[in-house]
């Protein structure tokens, strides 16, 4: 059975009419039209409040994810310089010798002696000063009452009483 040369159906000329038909009616019908754009061609009044008119935001990206962008960007390269100068210095430093331990130690060592002398003086200018000025003779006067009591012989407890 070959499917291209039997018949189903209608003939082929009640076929290619019926699909002139359908054509015909298709291209018949007129074509809509959507716009895509609108303008408004009335005035504002002269005086007195205008009213609003909506625009549209047409942004891609938020603003605050185009702010961490960019300072991730300038974050990215910070590190990069920074890791270029590290590795500069170390390639400079590697044969270790006696200097090159201490060039590698003497920023450290210079952070740390400026942030105890600015800790310091921080601590320094935060104490209270306070001068106690007495006029009049102090006396100091203690009374202690001593009660002491001792039971047991081998495994003895004290109990003392102070009042």
């Amino acid at each position: 059975m070959d499917p291209l040369h039997t018949e189903h159906g209608m003939p082929e000329s009640e076929a290619a009419a019926e699909a002139r038909r359908l054509i015909d009616a298709w291209a018949a019908k007129p074509v809509r039209h959507h716009p895509t754009s609108f303008r408004d061609e009335t005035e504002p009044p002269p005086f007195g409040p205008t009213p609003p008119v909506k625009q549209e935001d047409h942004r891609i990206v938020p603003a605050w994810a185009a702010g961490i962008a960019v300072a991730s960007i300038g974050v990215g390269a910070g590190i990069t310089g920074i890791g270029c100068g590290a590795w500069l210095v170390l390639h400079g430093l590697a044969s270790v010798t006696l200097n090159s331990v201490l060039m590698v130690t003497l920023p450290f060592a210079g952070l740390a002696m400026a942030a105890t002398a600015i800790g310091g003086a921080i601590s320094k200018a935060r104490a209270a000063v306070t001068k106690n000025i007495f006029e009049g003779p102090v006396t100091h006067h203690t009374e202690i009452h001593n009660n002491s009591t001792t039971r047991g012989a081998f495994f003895a407890r004290t109990r003392n009483e102070i009042r």
